[in-house]
This record gives structure tokens, sequence and C-alpha cells, in this order.
């Protein structure tokens, strides 16, 4: 019998392993002109080049999480062009059409968060009915200072907030804003902040600070996007099997390295060293 109940853990594992992680929000246009300094009130600057990548939170995870060796889906509103306006936000209805069966984790970027609570809602449904290592793991950013989407503290297993969240909830550093915070969480999910230089921290059900310093690159170059890869390293981390300060550090490691250099696509050869 201990065979048999190994032998169906073990199948259950591999199943996981190779399920997707997939990320909901937004796709975007990120139009980024290179100046020589930071160009002063009602000045004129010359650019010393431009270009033109596509951007998100979600997104950007999402591509930092496929560079890392993820198999992993974006769902968002896309256009057909380069250009769009007004694209509307995923809702529940849209994500009620998605087999759930193929994920291991979702994460959601925090925006229209009334109908993304009915999306994680879907979720844990699902999952009821399933045994705990076959549940699909959910995640969250709440990045932005809205007062609606502090309603979904309660629904991730794992929460990114940001500093600047921390901050408007009066909180000056990384460890303050988890011990303030973690109250809002549900019991037994894991609290992460991440304070630019200063490292990353992260609370769980023990009690207990996990922290990482940060690793800045020789050379600042590029900077967007860098908390979007800390995110995405640190779940790609945890969806594998990780422990919470393997996954914090390799988060600030890898967002660390993507400032050294402008997009993305280099972060593939972090994750072969």
């Amino acid at each position: 019998m201990k065979d048999q109940a190994w032998n169906r853990s073990v199948r259950i594992n591999m199943e996981q392993r190779d399920k997707k992680v997939m990320c909901v929000g937004l796709v975007c246009l990120d139009i980024i002109s290179v100046v020589d300094k930071y160009p002063e009130e009602d000045t004129d600057s010359r650019c010393l080049s431009q270009r033109w990548q596509r951007g998100g939170n979600a997104s950007n995870s999402c591509t930092v999480l496929s560079l890392l060796g993820a198999s992993c889906a974006f769902m968002g509103s896309l256009s057909s062009g380069p250009v769009a306006e007004n694209l509307p936000d995923v809702t529940a209805d849209d994500f009620s059409k998605v087999n759930l069966h193929h994920f291991k984790w979702i994460h959601w970027e925090g925006r229209n968060a009334e109908e993304q609570v009915k999306m994680i809602q879907q979720v844990e449904a699902y999952n009821c009915s399933l045994a705990q290592p076959q549940r699909i793991t959910v995640s969250l950013e709440i990045e932005k200072t809205r007062e609606t989407l502090y309603q979904m503290f309660p629904h991730g297993d794992v929460v990114f907030v940001s500093k600047d969240v921390a901050r408007h909830f009066g909180f000056d550093s990384a460890e303050a804003a988890l011990r303030g915070l973690y109250h809002r969480v549900k019991p037994g999910a894991v609290l992460i902040c991440a304070w630019a230089e200063k490292g990353a921290d992260a609370l769980g059900a023990d009690g207990f600070i996990i922290h990482s310093d940060a690793f800045p690159p020789e050379t600042l170059v590029d900077t967007l996007g860098a908390g979007d890869t800390f995110n995405a390293a640190v779940i790609y981390t945890l969806s594998n099997g990780g422990g919470l300060q393997d996954a914090l550090t390799f988060g600030c490691r890898v967002a660390g390295k993507k400032c050294g250099f402008h997009g993305y696509e280099n972060i593939a050869k972090i994750s072969e060293n």
C-alpha cells in the first residue's frame, strides 16, 4: 500500500510539473526614449535613441517566465495592430472559458479587482475537488495605490505588494509593511514586498521574515520591468518546488541582472548559468 501511495504521489507531482503557469493582466506598448539627462519641465530634449517594446506587468512577467524556461500562457486583451485604445480588461466570463486543468499556477496583475476576485473564486471552486498537490496556486500583485485593489489581499496564496502601496499605508520598510499588512491576507498565505535597492522581504504563516539583499548590476542601464522580472523569478522558483528563501534570492538576483541591460532577452542567458 505504501508503494502504491508513493507511486500515486510521484504521478501527481509529474503531472503538476508539466502543467503551465498563466499570467492574467495587461499587455501594452511601451515607448522608451533615451536622453542624456532627465528633462526639466517645459523644456525640449533631443532623444539619443528610442525603442518600442511590448510591456504590461502580466505580459512582462510571462515573458520572463518563458525565458527562464517555464511553460506559460498569457491572458489579456490583445490588439490586431501595434497601437490600440480602450481595450477591455479580462472579465470573469472570459475566464470561465479557460480549461483550468492545464495550469498549476495562475498569477493576476491587480486591475479590475471585482472581476478578478470572481475569477479567483472559480479557481477556488475548482481546487475544492482536488487533492492538495493537484491544486492551482494563486498569486497576485497589488502594485497600484487604488482602494478597490485592496479587496484582493485575502484571495492569494502568494501576494506581491509594491513599495508604493506599502508607503501608501504608512510603512517605511518592507519588513514593516509585511508585519502591518499580513492580517489582510488569508491564513497560510505568503506576503512579499520588494524594496528596490534594499532587496526584498517575505512573510509566511510561521511568522518569520525572510530577506534577500539586492544584486545591483555593475552599470545601471534599464529598470523598466524590474519588478515584473522579480515577480516572475519568484513564481518560477516556487512553482518548481523551490523554497521561499531560494525564490526570494533568485528573484532579486534576476531582477538585478535585468537592470544591467535593455529589455529581457538576456534573461535567457541567466537561466543557463
